[in-house]
């Protein structure tokens, strides 16, 4: 494989192109459906919690990934929920506060199950030798290029020999990329459902700078992620 294609093929990943897919099928479906009315109603509910619905959202948010159930579904929701700049905040937020929940809890409440969790695991042994070095640079590298589940990983970090104030703040920043990259997919996906609801249209420039605005996130967030991999598997 000559590096052009490599590179080519780590921009077109097969989790990229699902996620593309995905949502461009997602989007599709409820223009046949007639699902706009009704996905309309129910963020304007959501909206109606006024001053609580960020609160509300991040709590939630905390909560899922203490409980380890999917934050990207929640992601997603918020650019439908908020938009891409408070979204994104929002969700910087959250992710942050939760994976240092998570990580707490891994280190003083419970360290002896986590251990069982990754007894064996050689990646995480490499992980573990590495933050011995480099602290939190492995942290961001890792949140770039997850080698973990989101989940487990919050979790795993308990166990390291990292401070809480180096995972707190490289976790913060390793996500950054990821985070912009979902909830941008969830700000399109609100945008078409309210326009096919007819409560919100939108000029074909406006959506081909929508268009433009998602594929440069795409190309950064992949960017990050691929230099995040490199990164990490040279020092593990």
């Amino acid at each position: 494989m000559t590096a052009a294609s490599s590179r080519a093929a780590g921009f077109f990943s097969p989790k990229i192109l699902l996620i593309v897919i995905g949502t461009i099928a997602v989007l599709y479906g409820a223009h046949r459906i007639g699902a706009g009315p009704w996905l309309t109603n129910a963020l304007d509910w959501i909206r109606g919690l006024g001053a609580l619905a960020p609160l509300a959202f991040i709590g939630i948010y905390i909560a899922a990934c203490v409980a380890f159930l999917p934050g990207s579904i929640l992601t997603i929701g918020a650019g439908v929920i908020f938009g891409v700049v408070r979204g994104s905040i929002y969700v910087s937020i959250a992710a942050t506060l939760g994976a240092t929940a998570a990580f707490l809890v891994g280190r003083y409440l419970a360290r002896d199950w986590v251990s069982a969790r990754l007894e064996g695991n050689a990646k995480f042994k490499a992980i573990d030798e590495a933050v011995g070095k480099d602290g939190w640079k492995i942290v961001i590298l890792t949140r770039l290029s997850p080698v973990f589940p989101f989940n487990l990983l919050n979790y795993a970090y308990g166990l390291t020999k990292v401070s809480l104030r180096d995972y707190f703040f490289a976790s913060w920043a390793g996500m950054i990329p990821g985070t912009i990259l979902y909830v941008y997919i969830g700000s399109i996906s609100g945008d078409l459902a309210r326009a096919a609801g007819g409560s919100a249209k939108r000029t074909p420039a406006g959506w081909a700078l929508t268009a433009v605005g998602f594929l440069a996130t795409v190309a950064v967030a992949v960017y990050a992620t691929r230099i995040g991999a490199r990164a990490l598997r040279e020092k593990t």
